[in-house]
């Protein structure tokens, strides 16, 4: 990485870090709706809000604005936060999984997760599409491709936020050697500093139970690491990455995936980093 490249993604990661902290700051002084449209409450009864999900998504879109990611980031990570958000406020918990909502669909019942998954898949193209028009890319399939990554990573970002800092530790191990790594994009470089620096100022309160990303910041951060992979690989890498989502979804549905985690030495240690013992997941509304 150059030291130009360097010092624009690291202005990215710093202000998608206070963003995310001036957001969040913002919205417990105004929450709008009132302080207990943004609660829920933990197994052990404690309150957990949501407002660390739309300040991740402030936060981390302002640092890929501030660092020239542009329109991309802007639309997968304020996309996917909208329609997370949707099924924070207004969804109930009658249909999960992605055949619960399918199956909900075919019974012509509209969940607010079936209106997600097909606002997270155009939302998802629109980004792809954004990022090989700004890199003079060509070819319809990969652009497809790659929107179907962006809108599944936004997925499997949600289906892992089951227990307190989770997701954020998923998201700085991806963006991490997207944004420090050598080659790649101004664009993927830039997106994956500024999700990296919001899910760091986050994890603290999240790790220690007070906060949740939600479904509003769980879609918003996948779908910013997604589309900092996009904007790193061509199309034969895609089909991996989609191939590995697609599989890791349709596992979702037979498998849990905190009983793998937490029967897998190595993978439990890690997921358990950093959080207190009175850390309990809190009641969410999943794809």
């Amino acid at each position: 990485m150059t030291g130009r490249r360097g010092g624009t993604v690291l202005a990215a990661f710093t202000m998608g870090a206070l963003g995310s902290v001036v957001a969040a700051r913002v919205l417990r002084g105004r929450p709008p709706g009132g302080v207990e449209q943004w609660t829920r409450k933990s197994f052990s009864g404690r309150p957990v809000t949501l407002f660390e999900g739309p300040a991740y998504a402030v936060g981390a879109v302002s640092g890929a604005l501030a660092g020239g990611a542009g329109a991309p980031a802007a639309v997968a990570g304020l996309g996917a936060a909208a329609f997370g958000a949707l099924d924070d406020l207004a969804g109930d918990s009658a249909s999960k999984g992605l055949r619960g909502h399918l199956a909900a669909a075919g019974r012509g019942e509209l969940t607010t997760g079936a209106i997600k998954i097909v606002g997270l898949g155009l939302t998802g193209l629109l980004a792809a599409r954004m990022v090989d028009r700004s890199a003079e890319r060509t070819g319809a399939t990969a652009t497809l491709v790659g929107g179907a990554v962006i809108a599944g990573s936004a997925n499997i970002a949600n289906l892992l936020d089951l227990r307190p800092g989770r997701t954020l530790k998923v998201v700085l191990l991806l963006a991490a050697p997207i944004a420090g790594g050598s080659g790649g994009t101004h664009l993927s470089a830039v997106t994956a500093g500024s999700a990296a620096g919001a899910a760091v100022a986050a994890l603290p309160a999240d790790l220690a139970g007070r906060s949740m990303l939600g479904d509003t910041g769980a879609n918003s951060a996948g779908a910013l690491v997604g589309t900092a992979l996009v904007a790193r690989t061509g199309p034969r890498a895609r089909l991996l990455a989609l191939a590995v989502v697609t599989a890791l979804t349709l596992a979702s549905e037979k498998v849990s995936f905190t009983a793998v985690i937490e029967s897998t030495p190595g993978l439990r240690e890690l997921d358990a980093l950093g959080r207190p013992p009175a850390a309990q997941q809190a009641p969410r509304r999943s794809l």
